[in-house]
């Protein structure tokens, strides 16, 4: 019985050590960031402003690529000029916030 004590102790503690590693952001506030986002790549129904240039759709995109992935372009690790520019524009909390609305929409 201890054993089985320990393992359900191990279990919880990993769930809310990875739980409590990611915070979610506030939609709310993404919702009011994305506004730049939807020229190109069109979250409000896919449409896309530039259709000749193929662009990711993110609205659906999982959450933690896309944090993932603007922290990229802010690093220099992922390049685009548009995107590198809208990227330092965005705080963490930017971030976490447009991620967490955008991984909210249907895909």
């Amino acid at each position: 019985m201890t054993r089985l004590h320990l393992l359900g102790l191990v279990v919880a503690s990993a769930l809310f050590a990875t739980a409590s590693a990611h915070a979610e952001g506030d939609k709310a506030a993404g919702r009011k960031l994305v506004y730049t986002c939807a020229g190109c790549h069109g979250v409000p129904g896919y449409t896309n402003a530039y259709p000749q240039y193929p662009v990711p759709k993110i609205a659906g995109q999982n959450e933690q690529y896309i944090v993932n992935a603007l922290h990229g372009y802010q690093a220099g690790d992922r390049k685009h000029p548009t995107m590198d520019a809208q990227a330092q524009s965005l705080s963490d909390a930017d971030i976490q916030n447009i991620a967490a609305y955008l991984s909210s929409l249907a895909k």
